[in-house]
């Protein structure tokens, strides 16, 4: 799914724009240059999920390998979302965008030429820092064009454009992968991103906040990238290592300290400097009154519903990215579907959440996301219990209903994080609290995919011998083949041609239950966190908070 995030920060009190010379700066050829920018991430964050599976196959790759082609993506996207705002406001944001686009384009090209998985997981994670140069400029663009009035318009063709481009990622990516190859995910970036280039280069004014002169948090970058890098790969490596083991303990515990470390920097840097005063002209002007500008203000957090709304949009896609990577696998290895007919199926999913976006914002309009978040999780527990009825020969009618539900569900969260997070942050931190809400994203999806796969895989392993036993391989086959349980984990059946056929159908039955039990375990893992956060956000937001009700 796409990485969207929709900035509700009040506008600013000054008049419309000035009227725009020639074609540059006005606002709908703006919008429409923007939206070839982002048609172009939303699309490539959904394909990727259905080419998967081939990359796998067509260049042996590992199920810790497959989860690095969507993590280095996320994790690259996450630690420089911020970053990427502030070079925009700083430098200009026509031109961050533009470098972005070209930067995206160009990582794409390259991921299909690469030939190794190594060379797909590397370019993956180039393509999502350009990500993160080109996303949030699109709103920020966007703001500088649009007069306050027509502003809340334009964001909901923002979104809708972000929306649709997640529905059809399945679609087109299935027909790629099918007819043409999995490599022609990644190449139809390429006209889309030529197109988006002329046209922006054409159309776009350049914009920027000319009063900023901070210096940038370069060691909160750092930080922050490199605390997040090692703590999910220790999370990618543990089915491995083993979770009790020294090195899987003390490579989550190195990176739990940096971030910690992060933590403390930012909130030094946030400090008054000596000498100012709180509440003197100096401090308020925000300028010489503190000691630095940090890249995330520790002082957001003290705001209750801006932290529940984080916890609760990493939730979401940890349980949206997780469930989407082995419900592929599913799909097409034990299952059988092309990635086609795999795409299809899980269009009601898409489309849900195309539905759900403007519903969940207008139940936070109305009631406050007191209402809403609480029943998007809901809408996702539902969805990750419903996924427990799955067997090996489910028909399509056990799929359809969890799909809905947790296309329903995510959209109604983001909808709702969105008015928690940026709606409760000082005006002067709503671009920070949009990063903020955008970064949460990006690596709930890169954890939620490395823990319940390895979950998955642990499952498999400790279930995978007496699965073959009871579908009837004799004892001696069982144990052998309980070494290929890395293949069954990613839904692949250890057959040969050489077996004799009820073997072989032994084989498939056996590998496929234990496969099933994985998920199994991962959903009910997915549900209880969904009905956590579903009483979290219940107690924890105070009534009238979002919708209007904001405290700034």
């Amino acid at each position: 799914m796409s990485a969207t995030f929709v900035d509700h920060s009040p506008l600013p009190a000054a008049g419309p724009p000035p009227a725009p010379a020639g074609r540059r700066g006005r606002p709908w050829l703006t919008l429409v240059a923007v939206a070839f920018g982002l048609f172009m991430v939303g699309l490539d964050g959904s394909v990727v999920s259905i080419a998967n599976p081939e990359i796998g196959r067509d260049l042996h790759a590992s199920t810790s390998d497959l989860q690095w082609v969507t993590n280095a993506y996320l994790l690259a996207l996450a630690a420089a979302l911020i970053l990427g705002g502030k070079l925009g406001d700083r430098f200009g944001r026509r031109t961050f965008y533009l470098v972005g686009v070209v930067g995206f384009t160009l990582a794409s090209v390259a991921i299909g030429l690469a030939g190794s998985i190594e060379g797909v997981i590397a370019f993956r994670a180039v393509q999502g820092f350009f990500g993160a140069l080109l996303m949030p400029n699109t709103l920020g663009l966007l703001r500088a064009v649009f007069p306050p009035k027509k502003f809340g318009m334009a964001v909901g063709i923002w979104a809708m454009v972000s929306s649709v481009s997640t529905a059809l990622g399945p679609i087109v990516g299935g027909l790629l992968v099918e007819h043409v190859s999995w490599e022609s995910v990644f190449y139809i970036n390429a006209p889309i991103g030529v197109v988006a280039l002329v046209f922006s280069a054409l159309v776009l004014p350049q914009s920027k906040n000319a009063a900023d002169r901070h210096r940038f948090d370069i060691p909160g970058v750092v930080l922050l990238a490199l605390g997040l890098l090692v703590v999910v790969f220790g999370v990618v490596k543990g089915e491995t290592w083993g979770w009790s083991s020294g090195t899987t303990l003390g490579t989550l515990a190195a990176g739990l300290v940096i971030l910690l470390v992060f933590g403390w920097y930012e909130t030094r840097l946030g400090r008054p400097a000596p000498g100012s005063l709180p509440g003197s002209d100096r401090e308020r002007r925000g300028r010489t009154g503190r000691r630095g500008h940090p890249l995330l203000p520790m002082r957001l957090f003290r705001n209750p519903a801006l932290t529940i709304g984080t916890v609760i949009t990493a939730v979401n896609f940890f349980v949206l990215l997780g469930v989407i990577f082995f419900v592929m696998l599913y799909l097409q290895n034990v299952r059988g579907y092309t990635p086609v007919e795999a795409g299809v199926r899980t269009l009601p999913l898409s489309l849900a959440s195309v539905v759900a976006s403007p519903l969940g914002a207008a139940l936070t309009e109305r009631f406050g996301a007191r209402l809403s978040m609480p029943l998007g999780m809901v809408l996702q527990a539902a969805a990750s219990f419903g996924v427990l009825g799955w067997g090996v020969h489910s028909s399509y009618a056990a799929m359809w209903p969890p799909f809905i539900a947790l296309g329903l569900g995510v959209g109604m969260v983001m909808a709702a994080s969105s008015d928690a997070i940026v709606g409760n942050a000082p005006v002067e931190d709503a671009g920070v609290a949009g990063g903020l809400q955008a970064t949460a994203l990006q690596v709930g999806g890169a954890l939620g995919t490395s823990v319940l796969v390895s979950l998955n895989s642990s499952r498999v392993g400790a279930t995978l011998t007496g699965e073959l036993t009871s579908a009837g391989v004799p004892g001696p086959v069982a144990q052998g083949l309980g070494k290929a349980k890395d293949a069954v984990a990613m839904g692949i059946s250890p057959t040969s041609g050489d077996m004799p056929t009820p073997l072989r159908a032994a084989v498939t039955e056996g590998s496929g239950q234990a496969f099933i039990n994985g998920v199994h375990t991962a959903a009910l893992v997915t549900g209880v966190l969904c009905v956590a956060g579903a009483v979290l956000a219940g107690v924890g937001l105070r009534r009238g908070v979002g919708g209007g009700g904001a405290e700034h």
